[in-house]
């Protein structure tokens, strides 16, 4: 309820109803925070005004109150992050999906575009080589590996069946992006010289925007992508519909 109030995009993953409960928790817990700690701050403003206490006391306060709150605070703080943020990120970090049974793709972040690299039937990824980036071919991908020459490339589309897991491996080219789609409740940094996965399931057919949330360059900001999350059919329809690498 408070997600919506503030104005954060409905879900559309599996897991998002996880993530948008400890989202939920931490505003609300911070809400009761700025409540409880600005009426204290009114209390102190009026206990200890001037026409009551004209001269300055060294002993201070002496009641226990405000010892027992922090403390109160520091317990609510680590039961927080003991029992639903760690346990929460442990499962996303260590329990992926089978990748027999999910859909992989490849995101290659750049200046300032994303590209979207499928495997192809084979469902193994070509070999890349960094001498053989060129306009017509900008991740590098081998024409003499045969796993290479039925992958398909995609710039800033990218296609996903609903209802079914996806990892999604993700790096860079040249500096740090980050890929985020804000339904899937999937933000992970693109970071160059390394593949990271994040997973998700699409629950809700739709088309999303892909941005980046870090900081890469001038043309930052338009660094968008789109995500259509299609019926398998019509995922498998548009597969089929685009043109593999090996392909003249």
């Amino acid at each position: 309820m408070l997600n919506k109030l503030i104005g954060y995009s409905d879900n559309a993953a599996a897991h998002g109803g996880e993530v948008d409960f400890l989202l939920e928790l931490c505003h609300w817990f911070v809400l009761l925070l700025f409540i409880g700690w600005t009426a204290y701050f009114v209390y102190v403003l009026y206990r200890f005004r001037k026409t009551k206490n004209p001269k300055a006391d060294h002993v201070g306060v002496t009641s226990p109150f405000s010892g027992y709150l922090e403390i109160g605070v520091v317990i609510f703080e680590a039961i927080l992050l003991l029992g639903f943020a760690l346990p929460l990120w442990a499962k996303r970090v260590n329990d992926p999906p089978d990748e027999k049974k999910s859909i992989v793709v490849r995101v290659v972040a750049q200046q300032f575009v994303w590209n979207i690299h499928y495997p192809g039937p084979d469902g193994v990824f070509g070999k890349q080589n960094p001498k053989l980036v060129a306009d017509d071919n900008l991740l590098g991908l081998s024409s003499e590996d045969a796993h290479a020459k039925d992958d398909v490339v995609s710039l800033n589309i990218m296609h996903l069946p609903v209802h079914k897991p996806v990892i999604v491996q993700i790096t860079s080219k040249d500096v740090i992006h980050c890929f985020k789609v804000i339904q899937m409740r999937t933000t992970q940094d693109a970071i160059p010289g390394m593949i990271i996965p994040a997973w998700f399931t699409p629950e809700k057919m739709g088309t999303y925007e892909i941005v980046c949330a870090q900081l890469c360059g001038n043309s930052h900001y338009k660094m968008k992508g789109t995500l259509i999350v299609d019926s398998e059919q019509d995922y498998n329809n548009w597969l089929k519909s685009q043109p593999a690498f090996g392909v003249e």
